[in-house]
C-alpha cells in the first residue's frame, strides 16, 4: 500500500541522485495507477523525478523535452505485463495526448498535452 496510490509511493519517485527531488505530477501519478488496476499488477519505478543535473546525465540527448524535471515523466517495469501492452492499453485510452516510450524492459510514460510516440 503506497502513500500515492495503492501502488505507488512518494519515495519511489524521488530523484536518484539524493538531492530529495521528489515531484509526482498528479495526472501522472494517475496513469501509472489506472494501468495496474487494469492490469491488475505490481508496478517498478526505475526513474520518476529527475533534478536537471542527474537527468543531464542520464538523458543527454532530449534534455530540452524531458518531462522527468518536472515530475510528469515515469519509467516503469509493469511485473507481469509486456511494455507493448502498455503502451496498446494507453494509445486506445489517450490517442492525442501522454508521451510513451517502449524500450525492452520498461515503458516510459509521460503526462504531455500532445501526442509523442517512441
Amino acid at each position: 500500500m503506497g502513500d500515492l496510490t495503492n501502488n505507488l509511493s512518494r519515495h519511489e519517485v524521488a530523484c536518484h541522485c539524493g538531492c530529495g527531488l521528489d515531484t509526482a505530477d498528479f495526472q501522472t501519478v494517475n496513469i501509472v495507477q489506472e494501468v495496474c488496476d487494469e492490469f491488475n499488477c505490481v508496478v517498478t519505478i526505475n526513474s520518476w523525478s529527475r533534478c536537471y543535473e542527474y537527468n543531464r546525465s542520464e538523458d543527454v540527448k532530449s534534455n530540452n523535452r524531458s518531462q522527468h524535471p518536472k515530475g510528469k515523466a515515469a519509467d516503469c517495469v509493469f511485473h507481469g505485463v509486456s511494455p507493448q501492452q502498455v503502451a496498446d492499453y494507453l494509445n486506445s485510452k489517450y490517442p492525442d495526448s501522454l508521451g510513451i516510450g517502449i524500450y525492452e524492459t520498461f515503458i516510459h510514460i509521460d503526462s504531455r498535452p500532445n501526442r509523442s510516440r517512441w
